[in-house]
């Protein structure tokens, strides 16, 4: 989606066009929508070119944290892609951003030197991050969070390791916190208020939040007052005022915004805090106009989404019709805090003649707070369940008397009578008015005017209205809405999407044709199930590549080009280009020759680091990647084979010391750990898995959060199945106990057959089974014994093809083998993940 600078599509190019040229300096999400709403108005009024400072299409800034933490690409955050300026015959200039204003020439010039002349200009510059004036804020690795660039140079730093500093507790610093913390740094934020996001919540809700990421394994310190970053030639580390030092690798300022006035100010508008502008959106250039968080209106700016789009709309009026009008209303914030759902809105403060309705659940989690003043709301607080949000924002703009539902104010719209035994009563209950889409400002009137109009998807709502098209917050309201107003006729969203853009069918119904049709072959795939694309894409030629794996074992010849490029290299790539390498330790146990052969490539390949993983193992880091076939020619030489820290398979077993040491320790979990290994590896899976064997219910080996577990007992063998401590953090189910080891191991098998021969590409073990459901597995593996057994038959079937070491059979081939670029296969940043 990237564009070279200066890259234009067939608008600019039309000559004879008499129509007024509208200029855009802004190709950032206020920029773009205040296009579309001149466009949606009148289409052909105007011949239209923006400039845009990074080299891209315009994309959702608000969706950058799921790209930071892992759980987007940047191709699923873009907003206005190529097509789309194509089709609306807009002249895009990218990575060449404008610099000066000249207003009475009417004519831009970029920073190239390219100059366009203007009949009616935008200026939609957004901010700029703050980056406070203390010692070492210009040192390399001291980031803001403010676009891709950033978000790029953040995930470089986490791959490389170390710990993250984020100064800033208000929503981007924790979100910038949280993604850094799923990708495997240590976090520390810094803020300087006494508590967190202090403009949306009250001290109560923030010591909610601040204790739950707390508990997610980051530390934060609230009045903490930053005095220098420290580091020579690049950070080392963060000290406080009062004398504190926090050791940090990366450092992330997220303190705050400032409008970006300087283009205006230089060109000689009006400006204060922002860039002056009326109600028509109009500078003190009537042929300038501004919007977004670079506006100033009536002395206040604004970073929120729902009054931009607003001010877009207003803005729209003004170059079609003359006529705009912007009215600023009431906000409310609803937010995702890493994972935790959060809304306030109004005035929380309190304060003489006002009185506080006050609900606290702490087994769920739940904090509710709504501050009445003269029998009306005028703020409310919500943590943990956020559904009543719109209804109580709703009361709050009408400013209704509240008197009559006091009684049952804070337990939402149902319990003070609307909605009756509707499953939809809060929905039902809620006026046409009511916020639905706090990103976009879309209204419940809106959505169902949408479905009515003949959206009877989510897919189709969101291209309409673009509810639910940003953060997704409100998607189960937008499909609480699709059930309500199509009643029987809504069946409910596909539970899932086509696997890719090149084909139509879902990964089920690949698996499955692969079967059926005895498809051997990723181009026959492709050839009889009709691909849009020859090639296929970096989406879907991985996950087609393992079907078939799983398919045929023994048969379908492994491409290695359809792999990940750490697959591909059976080692991580770090940000400087170099590998780690984790040579597998059974069962977490070594030997003084492992280690000698482990301190002797360190030292011949003058490997800077090496770790100990969370699963017991050595991670060796700074590998070159010339020198990969000799260190593993150097470690088989010891007996060591691959740890396939890198795939999609089986990562580790690890263990405790169990009866043999521990006094504790019930069976012996390390020689069982050791055989466990032994029968996995190898095998290639959905996505990596992880196995853990705990001599005793203490629990030492933590197996109630691995793919697979088992806790020794008196009597057993308790076994455990779906953990994970990753972006959503998951207990295992329990699913049976056995009396025996090799009982368990067959289960073992068996389970892990199961999740390779029906589980989605790049799907967990967690996610499915709370998509397919635990009695479902309960079914298959425990009352089903014949079926089980059928199942760890077919997995050591499999295992006898999979079961030979890469790094073996590439030291022995090196000099005949040449790896591919990493090209297209590069993982999209949804699949980056880091050795443990």
């Amino acid at each position: 989606m990237d564009f070279s600078a200066g890259w234009q599509g067939s608008g600019e190019e039309r000559s004879g066009d008499a129509r007024p040229h509208l200029v855009v300096i802004g190709n950032g999400m206020a920029g773009c929508r205040a296009v579309e709403e001149v466009l949606k108005r009148d289409p052909h009024r105007y011949r239209i070119t923006i400039f845009g400072a990074e080299p891209r299409v315009n994309y959702d800034r608000i969706m950058l944290s799921p790209v930071l933490a892992g759980e987007k690409s940047f191709d699923e955050i873009v907003l206005n892609d190529r097509a789309w300026y194509a089709a609306n015959n807009i002249s895009l200039v990218a990575g060449d951003p404008v610099a000066a204003i000249d207003r009475s020439r009417r004519v831009v010039t970029s920073a190239s030197g390219r100059s366009v002349a203007y009949d009616k200009l935008i200026i939609a510059t957004g901010s700029d991050p703050i980056m406070i004036p203390i010692p070492g804020r210009d040192l390399p690795g001291v980031v803001s969070f403010r676009d891709l660039d950033d978000v790029e140079a953040m995930v470089r730093a986490a791959q490389a390791g170390g710990d993250a500093v984020v100064i800033g507790g208000g929503l981007l610093g924790l979100e910038a916190a949280h993604g850094l913390t799923l990708r495997g740094m240590k976090v520390t934020v810094l803020h300087l208020m006494p508590t967190l996001m202090e403009r949306q919540l009250d001290e109560a809700a923030a010591w909610l939040l601040k204790t739950a990421l707390e508990g997610r394994g980051q530390t934060i310190f609230t009045g903490a007052d930053t005095a220098e970053i420290l580091g020579d030639g690049k950070v080392e580390g963060v000290r406080l005022k009062d004398g504190r030092e926090i050791p940090a690798t990366l450092v992330v300022m997220a303190v705050g915004i400032r409008p970006n006035i300087r283009l205006a100010a230089a060109a000689g508008l009006a400006v204060g805090r922002g860039i002056h502008v009326d109600d028509a959106m109009v500078t003190s250039d009537a042929d300038i106009l501004a919007v977004g968080e670079c506006a100033e209106h009536d002395g206040a700016c604004c970073g929120l989404v729902a009054p931009i789009w607003e001010m877009c709309r207003a803005l729209a009026d003004t170059l079609t019709t003359g006529a705009g009008t912007y009215r600023p209303t009431a906000t409310a914030t609803k937010l995702k805090v890493s994972g935790i759902d959060v809304y306030s809105a109004g005035d929380f403060s309190g304060g003489d003649g006002a009185e506080d309705i006050v609900l606290r659940d702490a087994a769920r989690g739940v904090y509710k707070r709504i501050v009445v003043r003269d029998a009306r709301i005028v703020g409310t607080v919500l943590y943990g369940d956020t559904a009543d949000g719109s209804w109580y924002f709703d009361l709050l703009k009408k400013g209704e008397d509240v008197s009559p539902l006091r009684a049952t104010l804070i337990h939402g719209p149902v319990a003070a009578g609307a909605g009756g035994g509707d499953p939809h009563a809060r929905l039902a209950a809620l006026p046409a008015e009511a916020e639905i889409c706090g990103c976009n400002g879309v209204s419940k009137g809106a959505v169902v005017a949408a479905v009515e109009g003949g959206a009877c998807t989510l897919d189709a709502v969101r291209g309409c209205s673009k509810a639910s098209a940003s953060c997704g917050s409100c998607t189960s309201l937008v499909e609480g809405l699709l059930a309500l107003t199509l009643g029987d006729a809504y069946a409910g969203e596909r539970g899932e999407k086509p696997m890719c853009k090149c084909t139509s069918f879902t990964h089920d119904d690949v698996r499955r044709e692969i079967i059926a049709q005895s498809l051997r072959a990723i181009p026959e795939v492709m050839q009889k199930l009709h691909w849009s694309t020859p090639d296929g894409c970096s989406s879907c030629r991985p996950a087609l590549n393992y079907y078939l794996l799983c398919a045929w074992p023994g048969e379908y010849q492994d491409d290695q080009q359809s792999r990940f490029v750490n697959e591909r290299m059976h080692a991580n790539i770090q940000k400087d280009g170099t590998y780690s390498v984790v040579p597998r330790m059974w069962g977490g146990i070594t030997n003084p020759r492992e280690l000698r052969a482990i301190a002797d490539v360190v030292e011949k390949y003058n490997a800077p680091l090496v770790k100990v993983t969370g699963g017991q193992r050595l991670d060796i880091f700074g590998i070159r990647k010339e020198d990969l076939p000799a260190v593993w020619a150097d470690l088989n030489a010891a007996g060591m084979v691959s740890g396939h820290a890198y795939g999609k398979s089986l990562r580790t077993v690890k263990t405790c010391v169990g009866s043999d040491w521990c006094r504790f320790g019930t069976q012996d979990s390390t020689g069982l750990g050791v055989k466990i290994e032994r029968m996995t590896w190898g095998s290639w899976m959905p996505h990596k898995f992880k196995i853990a064997v705990s001599g005793c219910p203490r629990n030492c080996a933590e197996a109630t959060i691995k793919d697979f577990g088992v806790v020794c007992v008196d009597s057993g063998y308790e076994l455990h199945i779906g953990g994970n401590g990753g972006i959503k953090v998951r207990a295992t189910d329990f699913l049976c106990r056995v009396a025996t080891e090799a009982e368990a191991m067959d289960h073992c098998a068996a389970f892990i057959q199961l999740y390779r021969e029906e589980a989605r590409y790049l799907e967990r073990t967690a996610p499915w089974i709370e998509r397919v459901g635990l009695a479902y597995l309960q079914s298959r593996l425990v009352d089903d014994e014949d079926g089980r057994r059928a199942l760890t038959e077919r997995f050591h079937v499999s295992q006898r093809f999979c079961q030979t070491d890469p790094w073996a059979e590439r030291a022995a081939g090196a000099h005949h083998e040449q790896h591919a670029p990493l090209g297209e296969l590069r993982p999209a940043p949804q699949i980056l993940e880091p050795a443990e």
